[in-house]
């Protein structure tokens, strides 16, 4: 497996089973170990989305998200550039884990404070030469920044997409199992949250640019970051 140094860029895409992107997002390697891949990004990251997601976030509609759904189903959308807003983003992956651990940092006074921990169920890694390759399975788990409580999120859209067929009974089984896993690692402060307020006084590094794409994209669109 190859490993990419800290302060790379690399780039996470949602792939998928038909090999078709469904997003892309720009991030910076903060450390590559045994463990997990951790990357970051800030707000002006490059990134594309599924055109009617990304009109679903600025909209503020969810049932245009439910139209995003139904064209990821039959295979066909268009991509459009967009930027990362508003949040400071630290994703934690180990790479045969069912989910991704994130936290998202928000302004406070001069500096940034930790808004959230958020626990995205997606597809194990696949390492390419710019990044890695996953895929979101739609439902997800928001944790205080003090781990003490935590509400799923999302299990409609997770009901829709399984109705649909886009995550498929092998998938779900995997993500049932994934979401024990993670309430497990949270009562017993394992994996990412074993190191919890390390990780929630990680600043991004001022001398790291702003993430891009490795390829030139059209004007971007303004788009809310994925957990808000």
């Amino acid at each position: 497996m190859r490993s990419f140094e800290a302060g790379q860029t690399v780039v996470r895409r949602d792939v998928h089973r038909s090999g078709r992107v469904w997003t892309e997002l720009a991030l910076r390697v903060v450390a590559d170990t045994d463990q997990a891949l951790v990357t970051a990004c800030t707000p002006g990251a490059e990134a594309r989305w599924p055109a009617l997601y990304a009109k679903a976030r600025t909209d503020g509609d969810r049932s245009v998200r439910t139209e995003a759904f139904e064209a990821m189903a039959t295979g066909r959308w268009e991509l459009a550039a967009a930027v990362w807003q508003e949040t400071d983003l630290l994703l934690w992956k180990p790479s045969a884990a069912w989910f991704s651990i994130n936290a998202f940092f928000v302004p406070d006074g001069d500096g940034r404070r930790l808004r959230n921990w958020y626990v995205n169920f997606e597809r194990p890694t696949r390492r390419t030469e710019a990044g890695f390759d996953t895929f979101d399975l739609t439902v997800d788990l928001v944790v205080t920044p003090d781990l003490t409580r935590w509400e799923w999120k999302d299990e409609d859209e997770y009901a829709h997409v399984r109705r649909l067929g886009i995550v498929s009974d092998i998938e779900h089984q995997a993500v049932d199992d994934a979401r024990a896993q993670v309430l497990a690692m949270l009562a017993d402060r394992a994996g990412a949250f074993e190191h919890a307020q390390l990780w929630a006084a990680w600043k991004w590094e001022p001398a790291w640019p702003t993430p891009r794409l490795p390829r030139p994209t059209a004007a971007a669109g303004r788009v809310a970051p994925e957990g808000d």
